[in-house]
């Protein structure tokens, strides 16, 4: 199913600007382009949401294969440090790194296309970008295999078995290639206001791993994991291939031909995009080196509570990646007020969502963990432990969504910002100290606090620096709007974590300490008239002012 936007009554495509040349309005004239109606941004958002769910669903399917195969010690901890590789490529090259760059851009292109610009400006885009960074993400992946061993001493230079790490992180390496090619598919897609491709991409990269895992785990042991990371990767490229080509194949708007290329990305942006998104990711980087000084199955334990954890955030932003290229086109028309709008909508619907979901874990984390993971190798100590972290993890949670979200407002402008790139180093810098200063009395529940400390900074620094850099929002109206679901979810999270913890079974604590923080939440959200309920929610269903009426 292809989900594209519908025409107006003459039927062209609804874009705003000035006519379109006569040429434009042929029949063959592209209809992924126009402006998204109501019924379009729920549909996609629904599609969106389900195969984000279906994709969470086999990452937790994932960590459950890997804690059951190779449980929480020194194996998975060298697979884990390898696993770095791929959460900063995914960061960088796939969700908040060269997308940020690449949906603008090509969201550009695919507007000049619908307005009769001369050749295909997407082609041309495409054709000046995708070689160039095809190379680079070629070199990328061979250095990092060649500099296997020094990378794993300088991230985790207490392990046990260093050797195992480094089998792991020169498998793990591939994926810059993958990951750079797949997230310039879903780019492309997005601009296009295609979304079924693009959020299916996690649901073959885990089908990939775990099938890997029970394939090869009994001969190659925790390698398999990092094998199918590797075929993963690859599989991610081909689910997005036939879409992509269906884009890209459509004819141009006129039979002009180009008489210059798309102008090169700007490398000032580009700068700032990627070293936001190395910043951000450097949490991790920082949570495996103080990790692999405390004992065996730390960083493990780590892991696990924060992949469960940040599904919340996975759910909360989803709409974010729907309305990204949205915010984009009305910023590139000059609609500033359209983009504000928007913006301080979803800001309000993901801090629902995401408070909604740490209450949740802070009620019921023994009992999540031990759903999930405590079989096979995984103990009942591992799961108090991860559980434990997990709860401290839930507390950066809103802070996780909101840099998420905001970051977006500073780069839909297409102009390159310093700022958010200072206000993580801000926060890493917090996040640093604090690691140091706590780890060693407080282990991994130290290092949780300090990444969730650093960044809640962060978020509070740029929600603070937006007006006069990004999306220019009302930053006193959304703090005020934030502080009503905050309230809702911290009195849910208590009373849940009361009921919950009175009930022996894992299954029925889970079910009544969700019952307990959804009925709580959901009360007191309503009576405090948190706009994120059900006006923000309205709004991903609600026809956006600057589409035109048909």
């Amino acid at each position: 199913m292809t989900m594209t936007p519908p025409r107006t009554t003459d039927g062209t495509p609804a874009v705003p600007g000035p006519s379109p040349a006569p040429a434009a309005r042929a029949a063959d004239r592209p209809t992924d382009v126009a402006p998204p109606t109501s019924r379009f941004l729920a549909k996609a958002t629904l599609v969106t949401a389900a195969l984000t769910a279906v994709g969470s669903l086999l990452g937790l399917g994932r960590d459950q294969a890997l804690s059951y195969l190779f449980g929480a010690g020194p194996e998975t901890d060298a697979f884990l440090v390898a696993w770095t590789v791929p959460e900063f490529a995914a960061t960088l090259l796939i969700e908040d790194g060269l997308a940020i760059v690449l949906v603008p851009m090509i969201s550009v292109a695919v507007a000049r296309r619908a307005q009769g610009a001369p050749g295909d400006p997407v082609r041309s885009l495409v054709a000046t970008t995708l070689p160039r960074l095809s190379l680079a993400f070629m070199a990328a992946a061979a250095t990092l295999i060649a500099g296997a061993p020094y990378l794993v001493k300088v991230l985790a230079p207490g392990l046990p078995d260093p050797g195992l790490a480094v089998d792991c992180t020169r498998l793990t390496a591939t994926c810059v290639f993958t990951f750079g090619l797949a997230g310039y598919c879903s780019a492309a897609l997005r601009a296009h206001h295609r979304f079924m491709a693009p959020a299916a991409i996690y649901v073959a990269y885990n089908t990939g791993i775990i099938a890997a895992m029970f394939v090869l785990g009994g001969r190659w042991g925790v390698r398999a994991a990092a094998i199918g990371v590797a075929v993963g990767g690859g599989l991610m490229i081909m689910s997005q291939l036939p879409s992509l080509l269906q884009v890209l194949r459509r004819k141009s708007a006129t039979v002009i031909e180009a008489a210059e290329p798309e102008r090169p990305m700007d490398l000032a942006l580009v700068s700032t995009v990627l070293l936001f998104g190395l910043c951000r990711q450097s949490q991790v980087l920082i949570e495996r080196f103080l990790g692999s000084t405390l004992p065996a199955g730390a960083i493990s334990h780590l892991n696990y509570a924060q992949k469960v954890a940040q599904i919340p955030m996975t759910f909360s932003l989803m709409l974010c990646t729907v309305t990204f290229p949205v915010v984009a086109q009305a910023l590139a028309a000059g609609d500033a007020e359209r983009a504000r709008s928007r913006v301080e909508k979803d800001l309000a619907l993901v801090s629902c969502i995401v408070l909604f979901g740490a209450a949740v874990i802070v009620a019921c984390a023994p009992q999540i963990i031990e759903l999930l993971f405590q079989r096979g190798a995984f103990t009942g100590h591992d799961t108090a432990a991860t559980a434990s972290v997990m709860r401290v993890y839930a507390l950066g949670l809103l802070g996780h969504a909101m840099v998420g979200a905001l970051v977006r407002s500073y780069f839909s402008t297409r102009r390159p910002s310093w700022y958010p790139l200072a206000a993580m180093a801000t926060g890493i810098l917090v996040t640093s100290c604090i690691g140091a200063f706590t780890a060693g009395s407080w282990g991994v529940l130290g290092i949780a606090a300090a990444n969730a400390t650093g960044i809640t900074v962060t978020a509070l620094l740029l929600l603070y620096g937006v007006g006069g850099r990004g999306v220019p929002i009302r930053v006193r109206q959304v703090v005020a709007e934030m502080s009503r679901p905050v309230c809702a979810a911290v009195v849910a999270a208590a009373l849940g974590l009361f009921c919950a913890s009175r009930v022996d079974t894992p299954v029925i604590g889970l079910a009544v300490g969700s019952a307990v923080v959804s009925v709580v939440f959901v009360a007191l959200a309503r009576a405090l008239g948190a706009a994120g309920f059900t006006p923000a929610l309205h709004s991903v269903t609600r026809r956006l002012p600057y589409v035109r009426n048909r």
